[in-house]
């Protein structure tokens, strides 16, 4: 072949692989997850949802998954709520090969894809953790999908908001299982990131419910998405409190006596605080 033509053929097969490379030969935040999950999963009693613990969607998109469900937004690229339940038989120090993330098909809109975090600053925020759904490589695999998570500033993902994660494993133990109901404020002016302006929200809030002694009781925090090294006890606020900041009815299933009493309580005692 001439040598006039080798060159450029050359070039553009190299600029191809790079390309290819930059999308695939990622660290690990930045990682695409396996291609699909499995086309045979099936969804285990013990990780049926009570979903009388499920909040309103304020979007209608109500999507349901094996190991959590969720409420997503199409304007803000992100789920408004996953909700789960975290089983005392849940817990598990098993450890697994971090998938890539993927797009959920279950979302009809079509859920962000994992580009529009690469090099925005933010981490990709798991909502439903990874580390509460090490059971199974089913449902550890399946917190990889991109309507699980939401841009979440990197030492507030591993600082306050793991040490609230780690917490609530804790009370799974203590309690024999907890419902989860975990989430992004996603109002006011925020922030965007990536081709699909995918919201940063400026607060995260976590719902946990426990009902192991035939009573109900809740603990909620809403925590500034932003460094801290203070407890997260500091935040610690009532239901009433986030469902003003988010304009989400968390609990309109169960007796209004019930919601009424767990949700504007704020008893710290309850869950152990000192």
């Amino acid at each position: 072949m001439n040598r006039k033509y080798i060159y450029p053929l050359v070039v553009i097969i190299v600029t191809v692989a790079l390309y290819y490379a930059d999308d695939f030969i990622n660290n690990e935040s930045d990682a695409p997850i396996s291609k699909s999950l499995p086309a045979n999963t099936t969804r285990n009693d013990s990780n049926e949802f009570d979903d009388s613990f499920l909040p309103e969607s304020t979007t209608g998109a109500i999507v349901e998954h094996n190991f959590f469900t969720l409420s997503y937004s199409e304007k803000n690229e992100q789920a408004e709520w996953v909700a789960y339940e975290l089983a005392k038989t849940d817990l598990s120090k098993n450890e697994y090969e971090r998938p890539y993330f993927i797009e959920d098909k279950k979302v009809k809109t079509k859920s962000a894809d994992w580009r529009n975090y690469k090099n925005s600053g933010y981490d990709r925020g798991h909502l439903c953790p990874a580390g509460d759904r090490r059971m199974s490589f089913e449902a550890y695999n399946e917190t990889f999908l991109t309507s699980n998570i939401s841009p979440q500033d990197h030492d507030f993902n591993v600082g306050i908001w793991n040490r609230l994660e780690q917490k609530v494993r804790f009370w799974a133990e203590k309690y024999d299982g907890v419902y989860v109901v975990t989430g992004g404020v996603l109002r006011g002016k925020m922030k965007t990131i990536g081709d699909e302006n995918v919201s940063v929200p400026n607060e995260f809030y976590k719902i946990i419910v426990d009902v192991s002694d035939g009573n109900y009781k809740a603990i909620a925090f809403l925590i500034p998405n932003k460094p801290s090294s203070e407890s997260f006890y500091e935040f610690a606020v009532s239901v009433d409190e986030i469902e003003a900041a988010t304009g989400i009815d968390f609990f309109p299933k169960l007796p209004d006596s019930v919601e009424n009493k767990m949700e504007s309580t704020i008893d710290l005692k309850a869950w152990g605080k000192k």
